[in-house]
């Protein structure tokens, strides 16, 4: 459980008064490697439903169907665990051998890599909070947009003459916070808006896909990729940081799609 505890600090960093200003940009970089992606999702708890042994439960498409099996992969703990609880009820023999396990970000993204151009693969497809969502569709309707919000949002801020995006200081570095709960990025603004009425007052709230922003990290090349910093829900740090400390066996952190574990029946 040792690479539970490195997910945790990202809450002193959120805590901290160490707001930055608005950024207007950088000097430009090649689209970020392989090693750097994985270093930016790291941090990121998201959760499965597994067995002991780490085998995901999967939906696998119905008969005549084509497609492949798909594990969820859900970014807030409580809605993992409220699948759980409807599958106690809805398939209790199934739901005795499976339980929310934490795993990182990084991990998901290594496998659906590696099973890209496998015939017979299990896509893992993220879960967003279906809350976040209603909120980004409502962000999205706010600037006059007609089409709905697909995805995983990400919540960032935007402000000053140049719409440069709000950043915080880790260390010597500014780095730019995407949130996945829009009430932390909130919370965040709120202080910068103490510290700095005048330009705090021109900051926005500006919704983007988490799927989408993976792409550009791993396609494009632009000046600010490297300052991306992805904030996990405060709950779900915390839900980890307590794992990290019960004494009591927990499942590994990982997953093992070899064996997926059997799909509800319906």
């Amino acid at each position: 459980m040792k690479s539970l505890i490195r997910w945790s600090t990202t809450i002193s960093l959120v805590g901290a008064t160490l707001i930055g200003s608005v950024l207007a940009g950088s000097l430009e970089v090649l689209a970020l490697t392989q090693d750097q992606i994985l270093q930016k999702l790291r941090p990121i708890p998201v959760f499965t439903i597994a067995n002991s042994e780490g085998a995901p439960l999967v939906a696998s498409p119905q008969k005549g169907q084509q497609g492949n099996p798909v594990a969820g992969v859900f970014i807030n703990q409580k809605d993992a665990q409220a699948f759980l609880d409807n599958l106690k009820t809805r398939n209790p023999d199934l739901a005795k051998n499976v339980r929310v396990v934490p795993v990182s970000m990084a991990e998901v993204y290594q496998l659906n890599l590696a099973n890209k151009d496998k015939k017979d693969k299990l896509d893992f497809a993220f879960v967003p909070s279906q809350q976040q969502v209603t909120t980004a569709q409502g962000l999205i309707k706010q600037t006059g947009q007609k089409e709905q919000f697909s995805g995983t949002p990400l919540f960032v801020a935007r402000g000053g003459p140049d719409k440069g995006y709000l950043t915080i200081q880790q260390g010597e570095k500014a780095v730019i916070p995407m949130f996945f709960k829009k009430e932390e990025l909130q919370a965040l603004m709120d202080r910068f808006k103490q510290q700095d009425p005048k330009l705090g007052s021109s900051l926005e709230v500006q919704v983007l896909n988490l799927e989408g922003v993976i792409e550009v990290m791993r396609t494009k090349n632009d000046p600010q990729l490297d300052q991306i910093m992805l904030i996990p829900p405060r709950e779900s740090l915390e839900f980890v940081r307590s794992m990290s400390g019960n004494k009591q066996p927990q499942a590994k952190p990982q997953v093992a799609p070899a064996k997926p574990a059997p799909a509800p029946k319906k």
